[in-house]
């Protein structure tokens, strides 16, 4: 017998989120309890506070993921959704959880494989830093430059998409990158659209670096736009 399939499937990646994880967990509940049936899925980067005793408390499916990077913890969140269609957002209570099932009726009623969201229409005051704005336009920019896709946010990381979009793209960088290079397979392979959500400042520990993780972001741009292809599929 194969293994059942539910609805939803929410993915958060994590790390040292203890200050707000709860809070996420309960915004998920009331915005899908008695609505959809889910599960939740938090890859844990092997935190030192109380981030996965919390979410197991909470009911999330716990996973440990040793191995660093953003875009590896969510190929581990993948590899472990039973979830007809994938939600993701971060631990931080920056991502509204009460936008998920609009985002999944837009994505039903208009027959789309993957939604990616911007946050820069309905941004709370501070909820992003004059550094990070600048960067992430800039990245924004270079991205529709080099890859001919509008997407006025490259770098959002709330995501609804079906479950099958992930036989059809090819997503390689383990990293920050991950995030605008699942947007841009998303946007020339799948029936894509990005949609406008609100943007609330983070709680906890900010664990970008906006040089360091903007540099490596323009050079992958760059690297991925001009070198040729590899594997099909996303790998986890």
């Amino acid at each position: 017998m194969g293994a059942v399939l539910l609805k939803l499937s929410v993915v958060i990646p994590t790390l040292n989120e203890e200050e707000c994880i709860g809070q996420v967990m309960d915004e998920l509940s009331s915005a899908l309890d008695g609505n959809v049936e889910h599960e939740i899925i938090i890859v844990d980067g092997m935190s030192r506070d109380r981030t996965r005793e919390i979410a197991l408390a909470k009911g999330a499916v716990v996973v440990e993921e040793p191995r660093r990077g953003y875009g590896r913890a969510y190929k581990t969140g993948f590899a472990n959704a039973k979830g007809e269609i994938i939600a993701t957002l971060d631990g931080d209570c920056t991502y509204p959880a009460d936008s998920i099932i609009p985002l999944m009726e837009i994505l039903e009623n208009e027959d789309l494989e993957f939604i990616t969201t911007d946050r820069f229409g309905h941004m709370e005051e501070g909820a992003m830093s004059d550094m990070h704005k600048i960067g992430n336009l800039a990245l924004s920019f270079t991205t529709r430059l080099l890859f001919g896709r509008i997407i006025r946010d490259s770098q959002s990381g709330m995501w609804v998409f079906r479950r099958e979009a992930l036989s059809k793209v090819r997503v390689e960088d383990d990293g920050m990158p991950f995030s605008e290079e699942i947007k841009i397979e998303a946007f020339r392979k799948l029936r894509s659209k990005e949609v406008m959500i609100h943007y609330r400042r983070r709680v906890g520990e900010v664990k970008l670096s906006s040089w360091q993780d903007g540099w490596k972001n323009f050079r992958f741009l760059w690297k991925k736009r001009f070198r040729g292809p590899r594997d099909k599929s996303l790998r986890t």
